[in-house]
């Protein structure tokens, strides 16, 4: 299979790159950068990582812009410290939008992308910012002995309180709007709906909010959902599973949402991939890797693990929720709530939230929270024992998950998503939104932007007991 290739970078790395690149004086300029490789099942992503910024002497600015040998030198060697790849960025001050390559732009990439292929083992990639802030990109890619070939990237996505994506057109067309789509478009805007359109988004776990959740950006007009669950539907699961029915017990939980979105997606092009598999195996993890969003409806400390490394290490955003709900020893209820929030580097991650403890991992990985007698022998009241929900609470949680998403992506008024938010049904209030950083000493911090290269084990093969 031919992959696709994409970049993405932090919004603090964004900041500073624009305050370099795009001159006071309107001249054109350049700087080096180490980029970490995120291997979907069928993208290829540059993470941008660590920023080079010249030093005195090691280019000349003359409305256009030269860098001398040894700038690219101290850029490799510095490559070659991280275990990263080169990559060469320059700025076109007078573009809008996506550039296209000047002759000399070429001749300065592919000329050079021998020695950094030959230096780190991985492609040189050539990135572009126009004047309004608009990003493009390329991979300089190996396909003979001294040929070297560019393979353009489908997008640029800077990462931070919102999102900012530039598309490549040609290779991600803007879609063509659908009459059922109308009233959508008309809450905001063409140019919006043209961006959220074609983002690719996974939902990790097919369960009630994950089905509520697709279901939502089906009707959105997401032209691309990724499901990904391995778990089959059970008799139990159909007072809150608004996709399925009595006809649909013991298939496959993936399989069934996908075909039921066909029916209810209102883009031209849609296409929901199921994808059986765990979000710990390598198989879900890869199909996670390919999405620019993820939602997180997992319920199990394994998954959300796996999901918080992604947010942080991949630059892929998480959406994350859940539903707690307590009853009394005489079975009345006595607490039921939901939260959701949003992860992304310079927001506090899963862990820090509380969402998981990174305890349990271990004891999930050793098939403990499929023992019975494990489970039973915890306190009553312990999380992992919860089991209850009802239609109505699913419903809720989900629609705040979405709406953390289309807040991150469309940014109405210029302004950044809400932090995490909490909502108390015994009660009715909803808790102050409250903004999170992670804990000091946080490892997920430090692996911002690693991708591959992050160091953290996080995949394995699911117990054979597991049911979701």
């Amino acid at each position: 299979m031919t992959k696709a290739f994409s970049v993405a970078l932090t919004a603090e790395a964004n900041a500073i790159l624009n305050a370099h690149l795009l001159r006071a004086d309107g001249q054109e300029d350049l700087c080096f950068a180490v980029w970490h490789p995120s291997s979907g099942a069928s993208r290829m992503t540059a993470l941008i990582h660590r920023l080079i910024l010249p030093n005195a002497g090691e280019r000349s600015v003359h409305g256009n812009v030269s860098f001398n040998p040894p700038y690219l030198e101290r850029a490799v060697s510095e490559a070659n410290r991280v275990g990263g790849g080169v990559a060469l960025l320059h700025s076109h001050p007078d573009g809008r939008g996506w550039q296209n390559m000047s002759r000399d732009d070429i001749n300065a990439e592919q000329g050079n992308a021998p020695a950094c292929f030959g230096a780190t083992g991985l492609p040189l990639v050539g990135m572009t910012l126009a004047g309004d802030g608009a990003w493009s990109a390329r991979f300089w890619q190996r396909v003979a002995p001294r040929q070297y070939e560019r393979k353009d990237c489908l997008s640029v996505r800077v990462i931070g309180d919102t999102l900012a994506i530039s598309f490549y057109d040609k290779l991600a067309p803007r879609p063509s709007f659908s009459r059922a789509q109308v009233r959508t478009i008309a809450s905001w805007g063409e140019r919006r709906h043209a961006d959220l359109a074609r983002l690719r988004i996974g939902v990790v776990g097919a369960g009630s909010v994950g089905g509520m959740i697709a279901e939502a950006l089906a009707r959105t007009g997401i032209q691309r959902v990724s499901a990904i669950d391995f778990d089959h539907i059970e008799e139990h699961n159909l007072d809150r599973l608004v996709y399925a029915t009595k006809a649909d017990v013991g298939l496959l939980k993936a399989e069934v949402l996908a075909s039921r979105l066909q029916g209810s997606a209102t883009a031209n092009d849609f296409r929901c991939d199921p994808v059986i598999a765990a979000v710990y195996e390598d198989a879900g993890f890869r199909a996670a890797l390919d999405c620019d969003l993820i939602f997180s409806c997992v319920d199990r400390p394994w998954g959300r693990h796996v999901l918080n490394l992604i947010a942080y290490a991949h630059l892929i955003p998480v959406f994350d929720g859940g539903i707690a709900v307590r009853s009394k020893a005489n079975g009345d209820l006595l607490r039921a709530d939901w939260r959701a929030h949003t992860c992304a580097p310079g927001r506090a991650c899963m862990a820090c939230l509380g969402q998981y403890s990174t305890g349990l991992v271990q004891t999930e990985r050793e098939g403990m929270l499929d023992d019975p007698s494990y489970i039973e022998g915890l306190p009553r009241d312990h999380a992992l024992k919860a089991r209850e929900n009802v239609f109505a609470f699913s419903m809720s949680c989900a629609s705040f998950q979405v709406l953390q998403m289309l807040n991150y992506v469309l940014k109405p008024l210029g302004l950044p998503g809400p932090g995490q938010q909490m909502y108390h049904f015994v009660g009715s209030f909803m808790e102050p939104t409250a903004a999170a950083s992670c804990d000091a000493g946080c490892p997920f911090t430090a692996i911002v932007a690693k991708g591959d290269h992050c160091g953290f084990d996080v995949l394995g093969k699911r117990p054979s007991t597991s049911s979701g």
